[in-house]
């Protein structure tokens, strides 16, 4: 058990101890703390991607400049030639990185995009961690048929590849979307990819939550409040959950590098966020038949996808070092 762990079942000083003794860990491992710095900046750049587009860039991710032209006198050019070539990197603030094949900017699309795959990551990571942690600690707490229940369930969601199985929800709900009574969700609104690919990775983080709790259950402790008289609900709230905090710390970054990761796949396959609205992964399925004539409209979104990805989990690892020192908590994927 992590040193964090520990620290949660003794008093609140300890507690706070051990929180502490994480964090100086993490900021002595330099590499992790140089991909939490490299995300921070991606995540700025996204964020201030109305700002760049309205008052440097002067246009949107969806206007489109098919007739315009770029430069003046003899240095003018279309954007998109007759040839249907977009014009490349300016290295100005008007279509900085050049234009796609609708005469859109590249750069403002690529932030607004980085911001959708962002939210989308942020928005499924959140739903797995609720409901993964509602799964593994009722599956792992109350045993008997609940277990037994849950936990075919999560063998059978398990049993297909992830991205086969959000695919194919995907696919079901992208035309329609969903309808749950008073919930509605549009076929295009980001809550969609982001509610799918959320459901699809809860098998991931339920399982070493559930059998996390099947330890935790058989503490001492948890005998005693049991003989006080506690509810299960108040041993939960008050036992078990804090001693899940440094697995939900560790697992937390990396579904959110796999979501955004999933997120791309999708886009890319015409399933995740729906076009014209700009994602990396729409992007640079966009891009692919360019990639002879036009190689930026590939290798900007692919490298900005890279970036947020690879410091996301090199951040993660950081994190695992520091509060799993002892390699106790592994994420399994497919």
């Amino acid at each position: 058990m992590s040193e964090v762990t520990l620290a949660a079942v003794g008093d609140g000083g300890e507690a706070v101890n051990g929180y502490r003794l994480t964090l100086r860990r993490v900021a002595r491992n330099r590499p992790a703390v140089a991909c939490g710095c490299i995300f921070l900046i991606v995540v700025a750049l996204c964020l201030a991607a109305p700002l760049f587009a309205s008052h440097l860039a002067h246009t949107g991710p969806n206007d489109e400049h098919l007739t315009g032209t770029i430069g003046s006198g003899s240095h003018q050019r279309y954007i998109v030639s007759l040839t249907g070539i977009p014009i490349g990197p300016t290295w100005h603030s008007h279509f900085f990185l050049g234009a796609d094949p609708n005469g859109r900017d590249v750069f403002v699309r690529l932030l607004y995009g980085g911001r959708a795959s962002l939210a989308v990551g942020f928005i499924a990571a959140a739903i797995t961690v609720v409901l993964a942690s509602v799964v593994g600690v009722c599956a792992g707490y109350f045993r008997g048929w609940v277990d037994a229940v849950l936990a075919r369930l999560l063998d059978l969601m398990w049993a297909y590849p992830v991205v086969l199985l959000a695919i194919a929800i995907g696919t079901v709900l992208a035309v329609g979307g969903i309808s749950l009574g008073p919930v509605k969700v549009s076929g295009g609104s980001l809550l969609l990819p982001a509610l799918i690919i959320g459901v699809v990775h809860i098998p991931y983080l339920a399982k070493p939550i559930r059998g996390q709790v099947f330890s935790i259950r058989e503490r001492e402790y948890i005998d005693a409040a049991r003989l006080l008289g506690t509810g299960p609900l108040r041993i939960i709230y008050a036992d078990v959950l804090p001693n899940l905090a440094s697995t939900l710390v560790v697992f937390a970054p990396l579904i959110l590098a796999n979501s955004i990761l999933l997120e791309a796949a999708l886009s890319f396959l015409g399933v995740g966020v729906q076009a014209p609205n700009p994602s990396w992964g729409n992007m640079i399925g966009a891009g692919v038949a360019l990639i002879s004539r036009a190689p930026h409209e590939v290798l900007v979104p692919s490298a900005a996808l890279v970036a947020c990805v690879v410091s996301i989990n090199g951040f993660g690892e950081g994190l695992r070092e520091a509060a799993d020192p002892h390699g106790r908590l592994e994420l399994r994927a497919k």
